[in-house]
């Protein structure tokens, strides 16, 4: 397939982009400057441009883009700029899509969608939730109805906490462990809806090759897991012990509705989409997982 793919740079974007070549997809690349590669196209989505002939020819435009959301504080000025950086571009693709007869959208959301399902388990067919995540999730994915309303295949991908190497969740956490500094957080009892990289590329490539799935597709592992079984499989894949636990309001006091919403909200997301579909994910269990991530 030939396949354009918006924030191609990042963790996720980076992994896919490699994966998707490997198994023998044309991929471009659209970037926000003057084009130096053969594979990139140029645009701006503020402007609403994008280089001419990008979608000729184009089987699925792919969606990742969007700043940060747990490197700053949520100030006003970067809660804008949270929800600009994400809405604005997949409008521009969604229009994208719609004017040229692109057959599929695949454009990038978040388990925050949810917001605090404590312990309930939630599939693709829950509401969204309470909280500036989920009202973030819900406009993002609403900017998808152009394409939608053309008839395209849409999926909106809800990405949990990413599990890599190279950052994600890890990229906070695991510098605490190796200082023996890192605890369970809060309760320990929310649930974390982590994914291992190579589940979540591997379960875009499949949402992108398998015709029947449309709609949203929750991309996390197989079997939920709670902050202190996260705590405990990642202190024994690095070989440290937990730490004292950091208590919630410890966490609220510091990191204001950023560190409440995305530390001690519990989201028990599952991924029914994926499995109903026949998906075979790699790491089903997040001890597994972390123990690849860091290479233990």
């Amino acid at each position: 397939m030939r396949v354009v793919i918006a924030g191609s740079s990042g963790l996720i974007g980076t992994a896919l982009v490699s994966h998707l070549r490997e198994t023998g997809h044309d991929v471009l690349r659209l970037v926000r400057r003057t084009p130096a590669a053969p594979d990139e196209r140029g645009w701006d989505p503020p402007a609403g441009h994008v280089d001419d002939g990008t979608f000729d020819g184009v089987d699925a435009v792919i969606n990742l883009g969007g700043v940060g959301i747990a490197d700053r504080p949520w100030t006003g000025a970067r809660r804008q700029e949270i929800r600009d950086s994400r809405i604005v571009p997949t409008e521009v693709l969604a229009a994208a899509v719609a004017r040229y007869g692109v057959p599929a959208f695949l454009s990038g959301s978040a388990t925050g969608f949810y917001g605090d399902t404590g312990g309930v388990a939630v599939d693709e067919t829950a509401p969204h939730g309470r909280g500036f995540l989920a009202e973030v999730c819900a406009d993002w994915e609403a900017a998808t109805a152009a394409a939608r309303d053309a008839g395209a295949r849409v999926v909106p991908l809800r990405t949990g906490l990413v599990l890599s190497p190279a950052g994600g969740l890890l990229g906070l956490l695991r510098p605490l462990f190796k200082a023996f500094l890192g605890g369970r957080l809060g309760p320990g009892t929310q649930y974390m809806p982590w994914v291992s990289l190579d589940d979540e590329v591997g379960g875009i490539r499949f949402a992108l090759e398998t015709p029947s799935i449309t709609g949203p597709v929750n991309l996390v592992g197989p079997t939920p897991a709670t902050n202190a079984e996260v705590t405990k499989a990642l202190a024994a894949a690095v070989g440290r012990p937990t730490s004292i636990p950091v208590p919630a309001v410890v966490i609220k006091t510091v990191l204001g509705s950023m560190g409440e919403e995305m530390l001690l909200f519990g989201q028990r997301v599952v991924p029914a989409a994926l499995e109903s579909s026949g998906y075979q994910f790699r790491h089903h269990a997040v001890g597994e997982a972390l123990s690849a991530a860091v290479g233990s």
